[in-house]
């Protein structure tokens, strides 16, 4: 097993590339913990976002090379937007501080627990969001689990390629609208302040303990149910 710590300041934006998949669990440390079983590698490094390009070509879904290139600091100066860099040739797991701010991208599965900062999330395969303070920008080839406090933005979609299971805990004046296999609805909770579009190739499971209002033209509701106790 290759293991690399490094430390973390307080709300610090970790970035995590895993060729697999990955889980990302919150803990009561300073230190970012990466570490996989996996022989095609594994690097953590601080770095300026400003100072990595990065190149990509695709037909269709089909990448022809998505190549990154380090841009030397010719000036000299300090970059202030330096982030921590975690990047996985397969699967892994990955410990950060509670108060971190995540940026993941896997070729498979994320699992994330436990994080009271924002996540941005994109899967290939499947999505899981739980215990997260804040929900930012997400999209899972496959499933979709979420289960988060707050969310950014007055107006966002998420989408996944099949079932998707939705909690936002402070979502209490919405317009919601959801595309899924059962056709399109829409219903609003409160007054409507916020916009959620839920796009799903499979079925959405809307979780609140709101009172959920469909909407016209056709009075529909989708999958509705009531947040677990436990």
């Amino acid at each position: 097993m290759t293991q690399r710590s490094i430390l973390a300041r307080k709300n610090e934006t970790i970035i995590i590339k895993v060729g697999g998949s990955v889980t990302v669990k919150g803990h009561d440390s300073d230190l970012v913990t990466a570490e996989t079983e996996s022989k095609w590698g594994l690097t953590v490094d601080r770095r300026s976002e400003s100072q990595i390009g990065r190149a990509r070509a695709a037909i269709g879904e089909r990448v022809l090379f998505d190549v990154r290139l380090k841009v030397p600091n010719i000036s000299g100066k300090n970059n202030s937007d330096e982030v921590i860099e975690v990047q996985m040739g397969a699967n892994g797991e990955v410990l950060v501080p509670f108060s971190s701010n995540l940026k993941i991208y896997a070729g498979r599965d994320i699992d994330v627990q436990g994080v009271h900062g924002q996540v941005d999330a994109y899967s290939g395969a499947k999505l899981s969001l739980q215990d997260v303070y804040r929900l930012g920008n997400v999209s899972a080839g496959w499933t979709m689990n979420i289960d988060c406090q707050t969310i950014i933005g007055n107006d966002v979609t998420f989408g996944a390629g099949s079932d998707v299971r939705f909690h936002i805990a402070d979502l209490t004046s919405v317009r919601l609208r959801v595309k899924d296999i059962g056709g399109y609805w829409e219903a609003r909770i409160g007054n409507g302040e916020k916009s959620v579009y839920l796009k799903s190739g499979g079925d959405v499971t809307f979780v609140t303990d709101q009172k959920v209002e469909p909407l016209p033209p056709n009075y529909i509701l989708g999958k509705i149910e009531k947040p677990s106790t436990i």
